[in-house]
């Protein structure tokens, strides 16, 4: 039986709704160890689960949002975002399409905010690093591709980079100088460096014939400096892992040199996120790691994100999006994503479709600029 090849719109939904899911899923057990999840839940997190506490609203340290019961967090916010900036913009993007477009939207357009069950302004829900972006850019009028510079090194940036990848679907190299640039906006270091590896991972998961290996492969043949080596480290790690359930441990073993929070996620080190060329954010070679374990499969990546505990709603998005992106839509589990459309109250497949459009006005406004440069070279590099 000869399979039907997969579309970029079935990868475009796949990656976007699998970060749903994937985000919705971690945020419940976010910042927890995996000896603590399983304390809590009687075993490992297989699905949708509730609150860590039954008073979320006021206990510390998740108050006042509802993480749980499906519930997306700032990580799908934040993509849905930057769909809406490709929207406006119809190319590729730059640090300056931050200022001029993502960090109006932020500041003046309410959207459902899931955690705090109410209509809100995105920017009283996102974390304080993507504050940083409104004050630098719009009270500080920080040059954009600047504006990162000073502000704390984590995933913030990397988190929402996926649509930069559907947008560059199959040429990793060009999602990863994209999304280094837009990145710019917001973060330095190894966290502007993961935004970049992120974005080329999603694009080169889409790639026909694509797989675990080929995606990590080329996450490694461009990530620099830490972020290399905690990926060289976690792929290490990965090899001869029976399942996602053994390689808890082991992989953050891997990834634990080049953390810089350190072993309490909720006690940081005093060298936790300040700008270095050894360290990497943690979240994203141990996303691979675990679609490495799990050979590409949706559930079983998303699922070992999830179980890792520390800041696994992010790792689950970004496992999620590479895991979704090589199986498309298919692959998410249809129950988990209506679960989380109708807890979130959200529409999970309009910002692929949007997405898809624009990014195939993207690749004809690129035709025909790359055969407007064959031309002129073309005319100017010929012997007389």
């Amino acid at each position: 039986m000869t399979l039907t090849p997969l579309t970029l719109d079935d990868r475009a939904a796949g990656c976007l709704i699998g970060a749903a899911v994937g985000d919705a899923l971690g945020g419940p057990v976010e910042g927890w160890t995996p000896e603590q999840i399983v304390e809590r839940h009687g075993g490992r997190v297989h699905g949708v689960v509730g609150p860590w506490y039954e008073d979320w609203r006021t206990a510390r340290p998740i108050a006042p949002y509802h993480k749980g019961d499906g519930h997306v967090t700032d990580d799908t916010l934040m993509t849905h975002a930057l769909v809406r900036v490709y929207e406006a913009v119809r190319d590729h993007l730059d640090a300056y399409a931050v200022a001029d477009h993502l960090v109006p939207d932020l500041m003046t357009n309410p959207r459902w905010i899931p955690e705090l069950e109410a209509e809100a302004l995105p920017l009283q829900r996102i974390f304080l690093a993507e504050k940083w972006i409104v004050t630098r850019l719009h009270y500080a009028h920080a040059d954009p591709r600047e504006a990162g510079a000073g502000n704390i090194v984590n995933c913030g940036a990397a988190m929402y980079m996926a649509p930069v990848g559907i947008v560059n679907a199959g040429n990793p190299e060009g999602a990863y100088a994209e999304a280094l640039d837009i990145a710019g906006a917001h973060q330095s270091s190894y966290g502007r460096e993961a935004a970049g590896v992120f974005a080329a991972a999603v694009a080169a998961a889409c790639a026909p014939g694509a797989s675990a290996g080929s995606v990590v492969g080329t996450a490694l043949a461009l990530a620099k400096d830490g972020t290399r080596e905690a990926i060289a480290a976690v792929r290490e790690a990965a090899r001869g892992q029976r399942d996602v359930e053994s390689a808890l441990a082991p992989l953050r073993a891997a990834v634990a040199p080049y953390d810089s929070v350190g072993a309490d996620y909720r006690k940081p080190s005093l060298g936790a996120r300040r700008p270095s060329r050894l360290h990497s954010i943690e979240e994203l070679p141990v996303a691979l790691g675990m679609l490495l374990v799990a050979d590409g499969a949706y559930e079983a990546s998303v699922l070992g994100a999830v179980n890792y505990g520390r800041d696994c709603d992010s790792i689950a998005t970004m496992a999620g999006a590479i895991a979704g992106a090589l199986g498309g839509e298919g692959v998410v589990p249809a129950a988990w994503a209506k679960q989380v459309a109708e807890a979130s109250r959200l529409d999970l497949h309009a910002p692929a479709a949007a997405l898809t459009a624009v990014a195939r006005e993207v690749f004809a406004r690129d035709r025909t600029r790359r055969r407007t440069h064959e031309s002129a070279f073309t005319a100017i590099a010929s012997p007389r």
